[in-house]
């Protein structure tokens, strides 16, 4: 396996000056592809503004990349739409898409229902919390799709710095993916981010794969990808580096234990563990320690190309 996953790095790793722009127009034109580029996004009038920004001055404006950017919002109860909207993103509220469908919390969700809103060939997903966005994220993993033709699924591989400590960000990836993926899917041990929130994806793969709700989306698609197209189809790209917001230990447990959920559904599909993570608190004063319990994300969302309104769409 360690020969197959050295063989995999070869052939399918890249960085983003493996491929100019011009190249890449060039390539979308001669093959007609189109390309949307999605960002989830809650509550994050901070950083969003300036990653439309770039994404639209640098691949729409200056040269014709990117088809259509649109920001996908969760709820967001700060200033997160107007901003978006006012740095040239089109803005469409979670609750809006397949509305006979009640929405449930969770990244998953909104990145399964952009696919109701978007017509791109190619789909990009950013993160909307990034700092020090360059767009060159985007033309990174975009670039292996339009250029070879049996790729299906690129994700982005950074180094993610923790204060000033670099690569040691990533935890729950560290103590929980990669040890889960290297045990149980061993062909997927090469990815260096294998739960970062940047990859582009064929429609085509994406619009036959479930979509995990909550925080479990990354792994879940990324698992479900290897099983339906295979290993070669899979690639990353190296973007350098990526500087966002970091959780607290107590929300990286509740990934962590999403992370597990996901994992073991591919694992057992039926097999029940329990859907509930308990974590304590000191309580008030400082006496002893208080638990509390969250539910940990079990809802899937089936194939999007299952979904009749989907379908009348392409079909239209």
């Amino acid at each position: 396996m360690l020969e197959e996953v050295e063989r995999w790095l070869n052939l399918r790793s890249w960085s983003t000056a493996d491929r100019p722009l011009d190249r890449l127009v060039a390539a979308k034109a001669g093959r007609g592809l189109t390309v949307s580029v999605v960002l989830p996004a809650l509550d994050e009038e901070e950083t969003v503004g300036d990653i439309v920004a770039a994404i639209r001055h640098e691949l729409v404006e200056a040269v014709p990349l990117v088809d259509e950017l649109v920001v996908l919002d969760s709820g967001s109860k700060d200033r997160t739409a107007q901003v978006a909207t006012a740095a040239g993103a089109r803005v469409v509220h979670r609750d809006a898409v397949l509305p006979r469908i009640p929405a449930l919390p969770g990244k998953g969700e909104v990145l399964w229902r952009s696919l109701l809103v978007t017509s791109g060939d190619i789909v990009c997903f950013i993160d909307s919390d990034l700092k020090d966005f360059s767009a060159s994220f985007v033309s990174g993993i975009v670039g292996p799709l339009l250029t070879e033709p049996d790729v299906h699924f690129v994700k982005a591989m950074y180094d993610r710095p923790l204060g000033e400590a670099t690569g040691q960000g990533g935890r729950v990836t560290e103590l929980v993916a990669r040890p889960l993926l290297n045990l149980h899917w061993p062909q997927l041990a090469g990815f260096v981010q294998p739960l970062g929130g940047e990859y582009a994806v064929r429609r085509s793969l994406l619009e036959r794969l479930p979509f995990p709700v909550g925080y479990g989306v990354e792994l879940g698609l990324l698992v479900d990808s290897l099983h339906t197209v295979g290993l070669d189809a899979l690639a990353q790209v190296d973007v350098g580096v990526r500087k966002h917001r970091h959780q607290d230990g107590q929300a990286l447990g509740r990934m962590a234990a999403t992370i597990y959920r996901t994992a073991h559904l591919r694992l057992s599909r039926g097999a029940l563990v329990r859907p509930a993570l308990t974590q304590f608190e000191r309580g008030v004063d400082g006496c002893g320690f208080v638990p509390k319990t969250y539910a940990v994300d079990t809802e899937e969302r089936p194939p999007m190309r299952e979904i009749a309104e989907y379908a009348a769409r392409r079909a239209a």
